[in-house]
C-alpha cells in the first residue's frame, strides 16, 4: 500500500512539474504531447540471489523478445520534458547450484522468467534534440511465469503459469538511462522488490522462504526522437 501511495504521488509530482512547466514557457512555441516507441530492446539481465544469507550461483540472462512499449511525451522547451509510457518486458534470472551427494555431484540449473506490464513515468533533461539523460519510476505488474529445470544439462521440468504467484505480482522499479541523436541510447532499471515470492506455499512447503532475489537490468531501445 505505501508503494501505491508513493507512485500516486510521483504521478501527481511528475503532472505538476508539467503543468508549471507549460505555464512557463507560455511565450515560447506551444508544446504538443507527441508519441514514441519507448520498449526496451535487447535486454541483458542479472541477479543477485542468496538463500539464508547464502549466496546462490547466478548467470546474466539475454533475451529480445518480446520487450514492446510507446511513451507519450511532452517537452517543455529543448532543454526538458516529462514522458509516461506502457510497456511490455521480458525479464526474469538464471541460477546454478551444486549439490554434493554421498555418490556423485549434481549440477542444478532453474530458468524463471515473467512477463511484466509496466507503467513508466520519468523526466529528460539535457539538448533534447542531440543528447540527453532521462531517469523515472517504473510500476510494474507482473502476469506470466515460466520456469525450465535442468538436472546436469538435462532438462527435468517445464511449466507456464498466468499469474502466478510464484513471483511478486507488483514489481516496482527506478531507472536511469541516456539518448543520443542517432536514436541510440542505453538504460539501466533497478526492480526494488523480490523477484521471488518467498510467501509461496506449494505443498505444504514454501520453497522461497529466506531467498532475497534481485534483479537489474541493461538495455538498448528506448527513442523518444521526434520523428
Amino acid at each position: 500500500m505505501k508503494t501505491i501511495i508513493f507512485a500516486i504521488a510521483f504521478l501527481t509530482s511528475v503532472a505538476a512539474i508539467a503543468q508549471d512547466g507549460v505555464e512557463d514557457s507560455a511565450k515560447e512555441k506551444s508544446s504538443k504531447i507527441y508519441y514514441t516507441q519507448g520498449g526496451n530492446g535487447a535486454l541483458l539481465s542479472f541477479s543477485q540471489v542468496t538463500r539464508n544469507g547464502k549466496e546462490v550461483g547466478s548467470i546474466p540472462r539475454f533475451t529480445l523478445f518480446f520487450n514492446l512499449g510507446t511513451n507519450a511525451n511532452l517537452d517543455l522547451g529543448n532543454h526538458f520534458g516529462v514522458f509516461g509510457g506502457l510497456n511490455l518486458t521480458n525479464i526474469g534470472m538464471i541460477t546454478e547450484e551444486e549439490i554434493v551427494g554421498t555418490v556423485k555431484t549434481d549440477k542444478f540449473k532453474t530458468k524463471q522468467r515473467v512477463y511484466a506490464v509496466g507503467i513508466p513515468v520519468g523526466i529528460k533533461i539535457g539538448d533534447l534534440r542531440n543528447f540527453y539523460v532521462y531517469g523515472g519510476a517504473e510500476a510494474g505488474f507482473a502476469i506470466n511465469y515460466k520456469q525450465k529445470d535442468f538436472i546436469n544439462g538435462e532438462k527435468v521440468d517445464k511449466f507456464n503459469e498466468w499469474f502466478s504467484n510464484r513471483t511478486n505480482a507488483f514489481m516496482p522499479a527506478v531507472f536511469v538511462g541516456f539518448q543520443a541523436k542517432n536514436g541510440f541510447g542505453l538504460k539501466v532499471q533497478y526492480y526494488l522488490n523480490d523477484f521471488l515470492n518467498q510467501g509461496f506455499s506449494e505443498g505444504g512447503a514454501k520453497p522461497y522462504a529466506g531467498t532475497e532475489s534481485q534483479i537489474f537490468f541493461l538495455t538498448l531501445g528506448y527513442n523518444f526522437s521526434k520523428k
